[in-house]
């Protein structure tokens, strides 16, 4: 008879116990989640300006781009995006020379993640692929580090360039595909050109000029 106090002290012991390290767990994670939040987000931040200066070169502007920003919300009818575009804003003397964004392409492996730059005139100033999971050796050759294929962007826009000249030479356009693989730089001119086009439809919102009417 006299076990069964003591017994009934072991069993509410246990969760208690139990509760316990749960506490100083989740406590613990949300100390380890705040000391490591800041230092997450600005490496985030460095990568972002790592790519931001592939496609814009530092002499280009004078201001700083991750602080100069506009984010188009509508419905993008020209970019494979659900949410928004970030755009960063590239001045010269307070005046916008060029803004750069990210565009996606689906691959031959998966998305393509590419970041390209626009003069305010709607001439590409550079495009880079930021990251895919493309085959080595073929689609790879996306990356400006394997080929120059990617700098041929560079100069090229929608008026210069007719519709169809915007495909790879396979499809009747003016830019390379590469020997036994045309899906990838395929997705990428498309990507490019509909980044492109969602520019021209949206110039005015994205350097922040009044319209008419």
């Amino acid at each position: 008879m006299s076990d069964k106090p003591e017994l009934k002290q072991k069993m509410a012991y246990h969760p208690l116990l139990l509760g316990g390290i749960a506490l100083i767990a989740g406590a613990l994670l949300v100390f380890a989640d705040a000391g490591t939040r800041d230092q997450i987000a600005e490496r985030q931040a460095e990568d972002l300006r790592a790519s931001l200066t592939q496609v814009v070169q530092d002499k280009e502007h004078d201001n700083k781009l991750l602080e100069d920003t506009v984010v188009l919300h509508a419905p993008l009818e020209f970019c494979d995006y659900k949410t928004g575009i970030t755009f960063y804003r590239a001045r010269l003397q307070g005046k916008i020379v060029a803004v750069s964004y990210q565009v996606i392409a689906m691959g031959y492996s998966g998305a393509i993640n590419i970041m390209m730059s626009v003069r305010r005139d709607g001439t590409i100033m550079g495009v880079r692929v930021i990251s895919h999971t493309e085959t080595p050796g073929l689609g790879d050759k996306i990356e400006a580090a394997k080929s120059d294929w990617v700098n041929h962007f560079s100069g090229m826009s929608l008026e210069k360039e007719s519709p169809k000249q915007w495909a790879v030479k396979k499809d009747g356009g003016s830019l390379d595909q590469f020997s036994g693989a045309t899906i990838t730089p395929r997705a990428v001119v498309r990507a490019v050109h509909k980044g492109l086009l969602y520019f021209k439809a949206h110039r005015a919102e994205i350097l922040g000029e009044a319209t008419d009417g």
